[in-house]
């Protein structure tokens, strides 16, 4: 029972959502127009993610397991200076 009772809630709450146009409050503004633009992003374009924002996988996932190479870059932890008092 309590099962349904939250499958329920979680429906309904997934339901409710904003189906408007978005739109700027009032007394706010836009953020300017970037450098070479001569008129202001519209919302809609500032919720676009830019190509590099979503890269594509330009390496291959391993499929077996392989040795690792060894990396120059793996090096341990520097070791503390002591203090002398």
């Amino acid at each position: 029972m309590r099962t349904v009772a939250a499958l329920l809630v979680l429906t309904a709450l997934a339901a409710c959502g904003q189906r408007a146009d978005l739109a700027v409050k009032e007394g706010a503004s836009l953020p300017s127009a970037p450098y070479g633009r001569a008129q202001k992003h519209a919302p809609r374009e500032l919720l676009e993610n830019p190509t590099i924002a979503i890269p594509k996988r330009s390496v291959e996932l391993r499929t077996r397991s392989e040795e690792r190479e060894d990396d120059p870059f793996d090096l341990p932890p520097p070791e503390r200076a002591v203090d002398p008092q």
